[in-house]
């Protein structure tokens, strides 16, 4: 895998804590063991762009006041949503 910020060869598949304001605003969560690249070349840590996206989706379509500060990726993705799919998103 080659890294998007050096584009170096040997980027890696890893998991990493990201800080995530909810779409309303009002505060911000911690999600733990999301999947990330770690570049061992250029040290830089970053989600790809679907990863990203899942995020953003489930932030917009579940009950944000019923998880807590913190949320593991795995826990955050089998919260129940209150619609199907992000319709917004064309």
């Amino acid at each position: 895998m080659n890294c998007l910020w050096c584009e170096a060869e040997g980027a890696k598949a890893e998991k990493n804590t990201v800080y995530w304001e909810l779409p309303d605003g009002t505060r911000s969560i911690e999600i733990t063991e999301t999947p990330c690249v770690k570049c061992e070349n250029c040290l830089m840590e970053y989600q790809e762009e679907d990863v990203i996206a899942n995020i953003e989706d489930q932030l917009l379509l579940i009950d944000t006041n019923k998880i807590e500060d913190s949320i593991s990726f795995h826990h955050l993705m089998k919260q129940p949503r209150l619609l199907k799919r992000n319709y917004f998103n064309f």
